[in-house]
């Protein structure tokens, strides 16, 4: 009787399982229609060089309109996990400006990336569950101790991948609001860095060349931003200090 029990218990929480993957699915079925469609060859920067003025006109047109799809499809291509933002941002501080169209890509990768959050914590929360006493377990205990450190310094680093920092806090079960600030406020320069770059873009494309996407790396973009990065780290270390001291948690 007791299995027969345990195999009911089960067919009952298939369909659950199945509707808390259905988000995650849905993710990654947009990401494989993306490059089915070939949209990954249409979408580039020889494109935009071929539409610039018949962009920058409807633009200047329709200029609350635009403002609002910019923001709807930078939402969608980070929820996504498109291979887009680079072009994205850039076209951002070309058509905006540099601070209009900073405001405009990290709020729309901010709810991009909570949409991505929320479909890997439906899906991964039972794998945790499961192993709660596991050294992954131990790894989520500590990451939620330190989360807003470690999120923030990850999201001022330009070399961590944007859907891996997306999906990494999920499974390990940090908070939304922990989350959201620190994607909303880490992404804050290295965004503005390439809006800056965008802004100029119009008379990139006019010569025919292609916008320098590794100015982030160069060490004057990239010193500043690691020297922020550690100082996110200082609170930790801090709190790390006092509890080896006996001073507190």
């Amino acid at each position: 009787m007791a299995a027969r029990g345990s195999d009911t218990d089960d067919i009952r929480r298939a369909p659950s399982r199945w509707r808390r993957m259905t988000p995650l699915a849905l993710l990654i079925v947009g990401l494989a229609l993306f490059f089915a469609t070939g949209l990954h060859r249409v979408l580039t920067f020889d494109a935009l060089r071929a539409h610039r003025v018949a962009l920058a006109t409807w633009v200047a047109d329709h200029r609350l309109l635009a403002l609002l799809l910019y923001l709807m499809a930078y939402t969608i291509l980070v929820a996504f996990s498109l291979p887009l933002a680079t072009l994205a941002t850039l076209l951002g501080g070309w058509l905006f400006g540099t601070l209009v169209g900073t405001t405009l890509a990290v709020l729309g990768a901010t709810i991009g990336g909570i949409a991505v959050f929320l479909a890997a914590r439906s899906a991964f929360g039972d794998l945790l569950r499961a192993r709660a006493d596991s050294f992954l377990g131990r790894m989520e205990a500590g990451f939620r101790r330190d989360a807003f450190s470690y999120l923030l310094f990850l999201r001022l680093v330009p070399i961590f991948p944007f859907w891996l920092v997306n999906v990494a806090p999920a499974v390990f079960r940090v908070k939304l609001r922990t989350y959201a600030i620190t994607t909303f406020f880490g992404i804050i320069p290295g965004t503005a860095v390439y809006c800056s770059v965008g802004a100029g873009l119009g008379g990139v494309l006019d010569r025919n060349e292609t916008p320098d996407v590794k100015l982030i790396f160069e060490p004057q973009v990239l010193l500043p931003l690691l020297a922020l990065a550690a100082l996110s780290l200082v609170p930790m270390l801090y709190g790390r200090w006092k509890a080896a001291r006996g001073e507190g948690p």
